[in-house]
């Protein structure tokens, strides 16, 4: 086993950089690799087929470096085993171990069995959830969920699901620490958590993975809207109502303890607005700057300082209410309906963003601001993909259901205290989130720029109406 451990600092590096770029939740694939390297590892399984999570280093040229999770099934290369080979190291055949059904349901078993395995430069450890009632016995079948993105999930027996955590940065992942909380304090619309992993040690504190409830027969939010759009809009405008009610009563929660740290709401200084407005000027800034000559940019060329000017009227918006932990990332795409209600999804926050900034508090009008945002995005959507167009008026419909459900539900001393001041405020986060929006579009889909221009257009032709 040992041997093992220390032959994996002898993978060709070639091998390694070639495997690990061509991954989908490979996040550099624009810049050039220099050097690749195993940190550290930790035996997770110590019988044939051994089991190993990896840390390993990726260097680019300007010195950077990005850390990476490999889960590593390792068996002798005469078993004949041939899916998701990595490379041979003498007479073994390293392989991506969640092509292994059987090593996946190793990973559950080592959380359950609250496991911790020492490695050269530290330890992992496996930890369970206190109180967490979910299958228990053999798991018998496993499969991967193939659209996952950034990180690698496997749901085992329609009861559990593992998402190992795929680039690592020192700290503890807000999913983590979002579940555990909500969890622990009973909020029933979201995946359970069952356990998680993590590693400390010389490189870094890191989670490394996390195990949750599976969410049988759950229908995407961003898939049910685009269905309903065109079958029945009327009947997605009162699940609407519902998801406000869920996500007030998501940061309610968020809310409610004093005495954790990591969680206790605060009261924003006089200085925390303009220091949000001045880093939502710095993006506008840097974004318009590099604007290219686009035809359907042409609603904003030039517009820039405009626009800037809007958010710092808008930065007048008084007291703020307190600033507390939050989702991140909300959009419709990160709900399920399952069982006629609402279940939240995917706590790691934007993923081009710092760990650190993802923890940090904020107003929890920027969750709801991203939820206005997605349903633009689903009003245009439903013609750009399905071919048709949403009833006149929806989107603004959509809007008012969401927001007064969640204004009902939420503890009041988290917001601004009149409508006026919620939405100043919710101006400013969807001005920040329509340029977020827009530098994706440019880099990923330019033919849906007209979402995020429109949605800039119509947050500078707001002032009266505000």
């Amino acid at each position: 086993m040992n041997d093992v451990v220390a032959a994996l600092a002898g993978l060709d590096e070639r091998v390694l950089i070639d495997y690990v770029t061509k991954q989908r939740w490979f996040g550099s694939k624009q810049r050039e690799v220099a050097h690749a390297r195993v940190v550290d590892a930790a035996v997770v399984r110590t019988t044939e087929p051994l089991l190993l999570s990896a840390l390993v280093e990726v260097r680019f040229q300007p010195g950077t470096h990005e850390t990476y999770q490999l889960l590593l099934g390792v068996r002798r290369a005469d078993a004949g085993w041939s899916d998701g080979v990595i490379g041979e190291l003498d007479e073994w055949v390293v392989y991506e171990a969640l092509a292994d059904p059987e090593l996946a349901r190793e990973l559950v078993g080592a959380m359950r069995a609250g496991l911790t395995q020492k490695t050269g430069e530290g330890a992992m450890s496996f930890c369970p959830m206190e109180g967490f009632a979910g299958a228990r016995g053999v798991l018998a079948h496993a499969r991967a969920i193939e659209s996952e993105q950034s990180n690698s999930s496997i749901v085992l027996d329609e009861e559990l699901i593992l998402k190992a955590f795929r680039r690592i940065e020192p700290g503890i992942n807000p999913e983590l620490e979002m579940l555990r909380f909500l969890t622990a304090h009973g909020f029933a619309n979201i995946a359970a958590l069952a356990g998680w992993y993590q590693y400390a040690g010389g490189p870094m504190e890191v989670t490394l993975g996390v195990l949750q409830r599976f969410v049988p027969h759950g229908r995407d939010g961003w898939e049910l809207a685009l269905d309903e759009l065109a079958e029945e809009p009327e009947r997605f405008l009162r699940r609407l109502r519902r998801l406000g009610e869920v996500t007030g009563a998501m940061h309610t929660v968020l809310a409610s303890d004093s005495h954790d740290p990591a969680f206790c709401p605060e009261e924003p200084s006089a200085e925390s607005l303009g220091l949000l407005t001045a880093t939502i000027d710095e993006e506008i800034e840097r974004m318009f700057l590099t604007l290219p000559d686009h035809e359907a940019l042409s609603p904003i060329a030039g517009r820039g300082e405009e626009v800037r000017e809007q958010v710092r009227l808008l930065a007048h918006v008084g007291p703020i209410g307190r600033v507390i932990r939050h989702h991140g990332d909300f959009h419709l795409g990160q709900t399920l309906w399952a069982q006629d209600d609402w279940v939240i999804l995917d706590f790691e926050g934007e993923p081009a963003r710092s760990l650190v900034d993802r923890r940090r508090k904020r107003s929890p009008l920027r969750d709801v601001a991203g939820m206005l945002r997605s349903f633009a995005y689903a009003a245009s959507a439903s013609e750009l993909l399905r071919g048709i167009e949403a009833p006149p008026g929806w989107e603004e419909q959509a809007r008012d259901e969401f927001l007064a459900a969640y204004l009902a539900a939420v503890d009041t001393s988290l917001v601004p205290s009149n409508r006026a001041g919620v939405e100043r405020l919710l101006s400013v986060f969807e001005l920040e989130k329509a340029v977020y929006e827009l530098r994706y579009e440019l880099n990923n889909r330019p033919e849906w720029l007209s979402i995020p221009v429109a949605g800039i257009v119509r947050l500078l032709e707001q002032p009266a109406a505000v």
